[in-house]
């Protein structure tokens, strides 16, 4: 034994194509989602952060941030890394030393089980609201990102905008920071 556990590699932890294809066939798989917000100096949410993405299929939707929790994670650093990931490193979000989700959302294969919907797997994914406070661009697969009003991001969700069960996140985001959905 011995060495500190935040030392913990976790590099090692991605499985490849087959063996994530067959562990989606028999587990449920964790994700963490985070809706990017900007807020004023009393706190106050003014904007929210929409990605603009191409689906595997070819359709483009706009989501929120979010992915995978890789073996030997803390919830945290996922977070933090996801966000790096889609808002670029200087993003600097302001994430809790223990963050509490807003959500757990259950997705299933099969559609109507649950408001959430995955074709590919059963998952689990804790949601979390996360003020970012610097410049944001869009990174890796994602095409574009918008910031939008608390407003605008309800109209966005109601008119299924949003790709996959997003919307139902951001009206649960929304309804968590007070705002009729």
């Amino acid at each position: 034994m011995g060495g500190d556990l935040t030392d913990v590699e976790t590099t090692g932890a991605w499985l490849s194509r087959e063996e994530l294809d067959s562990a989606r066939e028999r587990l449920p798989i964790l994700y963490v989602h985070a809706v990017p917000v900007r807020v004023d100096d009393r706190g106050v949410v003014t904007l929210i952060g929409v990605l603009l993405r191409a689906d595997s299929d070819g359709s483009i939707g706009q989501e929120v941030v979010g992915g995978r929790v890789l073996y030997h994670e803390r919830i945290r650093d996922a977070l933090a890394r996801h966000i790096e990931n889609d808002l670029g490193p200087v993003a600097l979000p302001r994430i809790p030393v223990s963050p509490q989700p807003i959500a757990i959302a259950e997705f299933f294969p099969t559609p109507g089980v649950t408001a959430y919907h995955d074709p590919r797997q059963h998952a689990v994914s804790l949601a979390y609201i996360v003020a970012v406070m610097g410049d944001c661009q869009p990174q890796q697969d994602a095409l574009d990102l918008s910031w939008v009003t608390p407003e605008e991001a309800a109209e966005m969700a109601m008119r299924g905008e949003m790709s996959g069960s997003h919307g139902v996140l951001v009206r649960q985001a929304l309804a968590h920071l007070g705002y009729p959905i």
